[in-house]
């Protein structure tokens, strides 16, 4: 990636990098891979024209997958000022219909509004201006997101806000404020046309803390602007009992000058009390937007595309993941996996496919950004999809790198892999040896046993990944039941009687380490079985990486293991490969490995060893340092990866997206249950 607008044919070389061109990283708790959280150096987009002109230039593929799409669709998620200004006029708009509702009216404009309108009308006109107040508020964060319901309500509410005003008191410089919102609302309207959001039960729980909040506050707000003349003789206590016994129909023990006003207080509370409950139930008791998933003919096109182009990137495989929706470009060609996190379109590693198709599912992945008003992001793509992004329009920041093993080039002698070589050697003498097989090619009952384990070790550890984990380890196929398990009936039987595992799971490769009955025995030959009697110690899981590569996707141990399991495992990996046909090996993942070697440096100046220090100190909670210096002991190729988002405003959602996606950061789910595969609707 360059600071300068490349040349047409620079544009289309760039693109076309080696197909070995290896991929990003797996950085992760000991269970699976993941990454940390944000990266070291930007690359500026090249000019938008240039790339323009180079696209429709482009050589094969289908017309529509080229062609100035992307940059013509980048704009739709970029968010103007008008959804900004319009949040804050519906924020403002609100706070004012409250606070005009609770404060006393003045005595020459009720008198004049009671000798045209009967008494009650301004009552209950002021009880609705504060409900209507109340769901402004709620609704301006709606606005901001350009949502189209959102405004719809908005500018209904605002609508009858105007007319509220001069029921309840001819207030016409708050009537004449509504009026304007309204009418602006209305020249806008081009710029609120997202679609909701897929709904979650636990908005509801969101919702009801607001309008509690809200309600309180008014009602408090409501006893202390003069309502109630002698409110300096209540303790706080009693106001807030009063507030809360009149939202569920219960007289508090404030007083009043008049019948009249602690009518018209209490049914305001009352009223307030009714929207607080009935909103959240309603919102809980809905039918559930489901959050698009890929079903079974996406996966199956998934799979051809990784078979024709899967040696592209170390990543691809990991697109299978259950809770990923799909993107397909118009000649279906090419797709996107990504997820929807906090408002953020989540996508993982490079597009999946035919390079030339790259652009049609990436200007089709922006439409659904802007349709829907998420924030389009990427996580992991190496510098060819990097390059694709910028091109349409992101920004591109490097994360860190992949360490990526040679099978061919790989040895322990030197003084570089001694730490590596002493290690497998303290595992061989304690007595263990290692296997290595496709999950395919497996007994059903090994496997069975393999996905007891890793749940024991895992524990109440929640797994983490989601760009660099597969999520699916030894997954059954269709109408075979659910994950492999020692409760799967007959098919986890005794003998060879290979397990029925879907076609995400079967070329998978499975490396475990078993710890032998009698200690310091020489291991076997391998490709020897493990005799009976031993215990699987530790394992290791890769996902396919083209015909000759694989890639780390889980990484487990027993507790009680020997130190130096996990690098015997890798060695055995490596010693491996070539009966399995792998010639390359993607480990894990390197967040800012550039900056810790900065910093380390003889001679690194104060910004880069201030850098550093800060990675030390985040390693203390996430894995930086402590998997950059794993990786360095095999002495790997180091490949880049990046992240690409929109504007820098918008770093800080996307960097607690990833967080959230790769479950460094977790919130409480009270409603949580695992959901089938949805069509990505």
């Amino acid at each position: 990636m360059t600071n300068r607008a490349p040349s047409s044919r620079q544009a289309r070389a760039a693109s076309r990098p080696p197909s070995t061109s290896p991929t990003a990283g797996n950085a992760t708790s000991p269970a699976t891979r993941g990454t940390a959280t944000l990266g070291a150096r930007t690359a500026s987009p090249p000019a938008a024209g240039r790339i323009r002109a180079g696209q429709r230039r482009g050589r094969g593929g289908n017309l529509a997958d080229r062609g100035p799409a992307p940059t013509g669709t980048a704009t739709g998620w970029r968010r103007g000022a008008s959804p900004r200004a319009a949040a804050l006029l519906a924020y403002g708009l609100g706070l004012i219909d409250i606070l005009s509702a609770v404060t006393p009216p003045g005595h020459r404009r009720m008198a004049e509004l009671r000798a045209i309108l009967p008494t009650g009308i301004p009552e209950h006109a002021r009880t609705l201006t504060v409900l209507v107040g109340v769901l402004l508020v709620l609704l301006a964060h709606g606005l901001a997101r350009r949502k189209r319901r959102a405004w719809q309500l908005v500018l209904a509410l605002a609508a009858v806000s105007t007319v509220l005003h001069l029921l309840k008191g001819l207030d016409y410089d708050d009537a004449v404020g509504s009026a304007a919102v309204t009418g602006w609302l209305l020249y806008r309207h081009r710029d609120f046309h997202a679609e909701p959001d897929p709904s979650s039960r636990w908005r509801a729980v969101g919702a009801f803390a607001a309008l509690f909040g809200l309600s309180v506050g008014s009602g408090l707000l409501m006893l202390r602007l003069g309502w109630s003349r002698s409110i300096s003789e209540y303790p706080l206590s009693e106001q807030i009992e009063h507030v809360l016994g009149g939202m569920i129909g219960i007289h508090g023990p404030v007083g009043f000058a008049s019948g009249r006003i602690d009518r018209m207080v209490a049914r305001t509370l009352a009223a307030m009390g009714l929207l607080t409950v009935a909103l959240p139930t309603w919102m809980a008791l809905r039918p559930p937007r489901p959050h698009p998933r890929h079903d079974a003919d996406d996966e199956a096109r998934l799979l051809d595309l990784l078979a024709r182009h899967g040696g592209d990137d170390s990543l691809g495989w990991f697109a299978l993941r259950r809770d990923k929706a799909v993107i397909w470009s118009p000649s279906r060609k090419s797709a996107i996996a990504y997820r929807v996190v906090g408002g953020v379109m989540l996508a993982s590693g490079d597009p999946l496919g035919d390079r030339e198709a790259w652009p049609g599912a990436i200007a089709e992945f922006l439409r659904v950004a802007a349709r829907h008003a998420w924030v389009p992001a990427v996580i992991g793509c190496s510098a060819s999809g990097g390059t694709a992004w910028t091109r349409a329009g992101l920004t591109a920041l490097e994360l860190g790198d992949e360490a990526v093993l040679s099978v061919d080039d790989f040895s322990l002698d030197g003084r570089a892999m001694r730490g590596v070589r002493q290690a497998v050697a303290r595992v061989e003498r304690a007595g263990y040896e290692a296997k290595a097989a496709r999950v395919r090619d497996l007994p059903a009952a090994e496997l069975a046993e393999l996905s007891r384990l890793t749940r024991a070790w895992r524990g109440s550890e929640r797994e983490r990944g989601f760009s660099m984990a597969l999520g699916r380890f030894a997954e059954c196929a269709a109408g075979a039941g659910g994950q492999v398990g020692p409760d799967d009936g007959g098919r986890g039987g005794d003998g060879d009687d290979k397990a029925a595992v879907a076609a995400c799971a079967a070329d998978c490769v499975a490396v475990t380490a078993v710890s032998l009955p009698e200690a310091g025995r020489v291991p076997p030959a391998d490709g020897d079985t493990a005799p009976a009697g031993g215990a699987v110690r530790g394992l290791l899981h890769f996902v396919p990486w083209g015909s000759d590569g694989l890639s780390l996707d889980m990484m487990l141990r027993d507790p009680r293991a020997d130190n130096g399991l996990t690098e015997y495992l890798i060695v055995a990996t490596v010693r491996a490969a070539r009966e399995l046909g792998v010639r390359r090996i993607s480990l894990n993942f390197a967040a800012f490995r550039q900056a810790l070697e900065l910093g380390g440096r003889l001679g690194a100046g104060p910004a880069a060893r201030s850098g550093r220090w800060l990675l030390v100190f985040l390693s203390r909670w996430f894995q930086i340092e402590s998997l950059y210096r794993f990786n360095a002991r095999f002495q790997p190729a180091w490949q880049p990866r990046y992240i690409c988002f929109p504007t820098s405003r918008d770093l800080p959602r996307v960097a607690v997206a990833m967080m959230e996606a790769e479950a460094y950061l977790t919130w409480p789910r009270p409603w949580r249950r695992s959901r089938q595969p949805q069509h990505p609707g």
